[in-house]
């Protein structure tokens, strides 16, 4: 009867045999699904199971009160089951809510089309093509970068049934705007500056080169902050062995946290102990657009409104943005009076220190009477004397930049008069240095760059200590082996010095001296290989 009633079934019933296929087949299929998630959770991967994949997240992520987990329904019965996970105050709410929730759970279920009548394959990809009004759609397979968007402002969306998800970009947080740069300001030129939010600061620079080949590669450092940078380049200008170089000294970094672009500036550096810096900084969009355009790299680091710059010379650190805004014998003045400032800032306390305590025979006698005279009441030597006033002024200095904006300036104005007029009455230093110290502070205000002073003020220091043991000779000394020192520096792998050491005729026109613009014709030679014509420069005579 058993094999009877087994024949009736399979002869009485011709869909007996298709039915039983497709219930192998699904049966098969959802044993192959319960094996893809289980291999997915043991190697960290988005599982087809929606409820897991929210409660996986909600641990890892500890419950946080700033990330907004929550599954809702799609279709006009309810077909499909979704989840949304977005971290609240970096996402625009009003995009997420009129683009996203809105479109899902209000439009589709008002349309004709019904998703119950469609295949299970086809849900995602109508959600992707067909559903969300949005612009820049990502997938994604597992849970690590899945973490990483939604901790950067993006929304995540899965869907039940699928092992991988959907990343909207819907960034949006708090953004001071766009001011004028606070140490770089320029009497003449774009008074804009960089802010601490990357997107914003490469829109600057592509807001004044629109070249498609101006290349932009962003990647993350940094094992717990996850730290958005990116590089770049004209990729017909720059020299493809920097590029490489500078993506492997990138690529090698191992640490927890980028918090500024400074991390990244000691971590790449060609030269550790040297006080002369290799890479450039600057919050100022049009530095950043002119060193592209002469070939060089730049690097923009989320969080931070400084962009550092590579290769960078010497030379690089007397130049401002400024000098190319003004007429170029104007130009060519101030870059003199910059050099000439550069010298007395690193020699005068050196140079006051080894005359008045070795070589008084050099002095005139009624100045060397004068200084005599002046020093006759104090009790510290020269070199005393003058430590004792500089680390007093770069005390000052500090106390300065720490105090609030609005009393700092007039604080430390008043501490350096009230000192120095204390100092001279009381007998402890001669007013001769209280001149020579101001001077020195003075000219190292004048650099464009605060790095190059920081470097500068650094040496002033061991200066002093050698001209108050070896006179001149050893201010002599001293400059020797700092220009050796100078020579043996590369910035990825280009001299220091350049374009003096070596000397490059061509690259003078744009040194000490700054030749009209229309005499610039060529790009810096070691920095640019490529294509260094400049191009739609305008005829060699200027118009008349």
């Amino acid at each position: 009867m058993k094999k009877q009633h087994k024949d009736l079934n399979q002869n009485g019933n011709p869909n007996f045999s298709k039915n039983q296929t497709k219930v192998q087949s699904q049966n098969k299929g959802q044993t192959q699904n319960q094996n893809q998630d289980s291999l997915n959770q043991q190697i960290n991967l988005i599982t087809s199971d929606l409820y897991y994949n929210i409660d996986h997240i909600t641990k890892t992520l500890g419950n946080s009160s700033d990330i907004v987990i929550r599954d809702f329904q799609a279709g006009k019965n309810g077909d499909i089951k979704l989840g949304i996970i977005y971290t609240d105050g970096l996402i625009d709410s009003s995009f997420v809510q009129d683009f996203i929730l809105d479109t899902l759970m209000v439009k589709i279920r008002n349309s004709e089309v019904d998703l119950k009548d469609l295949n299970l394959p086809n849900w995602f990809e109508i959600i992707k093509s067909f559903s969300l009004p949005v612009g820049g759609i990502e997938e994604i397979t597992d849970f690590r970068k899945l973490f990483l968007h939604v901790l950067s402002g993006d929304t995540v969306l899965l869907v039940k049934g699928f092992s991988k998800g959907m990343v909207i970009g819907s960034r949006d947080w708090v953004d001071r705007g766009v001011e004028e740069p606070s140490s770089q300001t320029v009497v003449r030129g774009p008074k804009d500056g960089f802010t601490e939010t990357l997107r914003t600061n490469t829109a600057l620079v592509r807001r004044r080169i629109k070249d498609p080949n101006l290349w932009l590669e962003t990647k993350q450092i940094g094992e717990k902050t996850q730290t958005d940078i990116a590089i770049m380049y004209l990729k017909d200008v720059a020299n493809d062995k920097t590029v490489t170089e500078l993506k492997s000294r990138i690529n090698r970094i191992k640490i927890d946290a980028i918090l500024e672009s400074g991390y990244i500036e000691e971590l790449i550096q060609d030269e550790v102990y040297s006080p002369f810096p290799t890479v450039y900084n600057t919050e100022r969009p049009d530095a950043v657009a002119a060193a592209i355009l002469e070939g060089r790299i730049a690097i923009l680091v989320d969080g931070t409104p400084f962009v550092l710059i590579v290769p960078a010379l010497l030379v690089h650190f007397f130049q401002s943005s400024e000098d190319y805004y003004q007429r170029a014998d104007i130009a060519t003045l101030i870059r003199i009076l910059r050099y000439i400032s550069f010298f007395l800032a690193l020699l005068t306390p050196s140079l006051y220190v080894a005359i008045s305590t070795f070589h008084q025979e050099m002095l005139p006698t009624p100045l060397l009477i004068s200084l005599a005279s002046q020093r006759e009441g104090v009790p510290f030597p020269a070199i005393v004397e003058a430590l004792m006033m500089e680390l007093m002024f770069e005390i000052l200095r500090e106390a300065g930049v720490r105090m609030p904006r609005a009393i700092g300036s007039s604080i430390s104005i008043v501490g350096a008069l009230v000192i120095g007029q204390a100092a001279v009455e009381a007998g402890f230093v001669s007013a001769t240095m209280v001149i020579i110290v101001s001077l020195t502070a003075i000219c190292s205000f004048v650099f464009p760059s605060n790095s190059i002073a920081m470097a500068f003020r650094m040496l002033r220091f061991l200066f002093m200590i050698l001209a108050a043991t070896f006179g001149l000779y050893g201010i002599i000394l001293g400059l020797i082996v700092m220009v050796l020192h100078l020579n043996s520096l590369r910035s990825f792998g280009i001299p220091y010095l350049s374009p003096n050491a070596p000397f490059i005729l061509q690259d003078q026109k744009d040194n000490i001296l700054r030749m009209p613009l229309w005499s610039l014709s060529k790009r810096p030679r070691l920095i640019s290989q490529k294509d260094t014509d400049r191009e739609g420069r305008i005829s060699p005579k200027p118009p008349r």
